[in-house]
């Protein structure tokens, strides 16, 4: 990223920790009061990086949601010592609305599988928070304001892609174990059984028990046969 432009770099680092996140702080509006009210989400991401959350009708969170859309999230990649403030962070800004599709429940149960279960209750729904700015912050200095272009994914050229990705990533991960683990491996992360979670033009989302890491492709995919020889070559390269 030598010739990349700043606010494009701070803006793939914000993109990559959010594909990364299995929570985030969910900030709403209470109904009764208008003080700000924030709770622990689970959340996942569809395609294009919007966000994913599958919340209870019957939580507050969501309740406030009902009387006004407006939200955000706040999503951290602060260590667990040192400078609590010296991580990464972004603050996504948008509105809150529901979410139907198969896509978007086998892309929040590929990285929270335990949540399956709460699928039988009928007051959990799916939800998205449409994006329409963030606030990154990447370390002392580094402060960004980014829209919603900078966080989203374009995926109008790669239906084919999103229409077979469910297939591709249960193919690959069947097949081609040792490739995943080479990937991990060669990006820094530590040995083991990593599988993928998902794939979408702009990368990969590998997972190790509690662990994920974001892996960005060196050019845009826009098919399953695209995305597997990019994702085969990746493993090549590291091995």
């Amino acid at each position: 990223m030598e010739n990349v432009h700043p606010k494009a770099r701070h803006a793939a680092c914000a993109r990559a920790l959010v594909r990364r996140a299995r929570k985030a702080a969910l900030g709403t509006i209470e109904r009764a009061s208008g003080h700000p009210f924030v709770s622990l989400v689970a959340i996942a991401t569809e395609p294009n990086g919007t966000p994913i959350l599958l919340l209870s009708n019957l939580a507050l969170h969501t309740q406030n949601l009902a009387g006004d859309p407006r939200a955000s999230l706040l999503i951290e990649a602060t260590g667990p010592a040192g400078d609590a403030l010296a991580g990464d962070r972004v603050s996504l800004i948008g509105r809150v609305a529901p979410l139907d599709g198969a896509s978007a429940r086998a892309r929040f149960l590929a990285r929270h599988p335990t949540s399956a279960a709460l699928l039988d209750f009928a007051d959990f729904q799916f939800y998205r928070l449409a994006v329409a700015r963030a606030h990154f912050i990447g370390g002392f200095g580094r402060i960004v304001a980014l829209n919603a272009a900078d966080m989203l994914v374009p995926t109008h050229d790669a239906q084919a892609l999103l229409a077979g990705e469910v297939e591709l990533v249960s193919h690959l991960n069947a097949a081609h174990p040792d490739a995943l683990a080479a990937i991990a491996v060669g990006a820094g992360a530590r040995p083991g059984a990593w599988r993928l979670l998902a794939v979408d033009p702009e990368g990969l989302d590998l997972a190790l028990g509690d662990e994920t890491i974001r892996i960005t492709f060196a050019a845009r995919q826009r098919s399953p046969e695209e995305a597997e020889l990019a994702i085969l070559r990746l493993a090549g390269a590291s091995a």
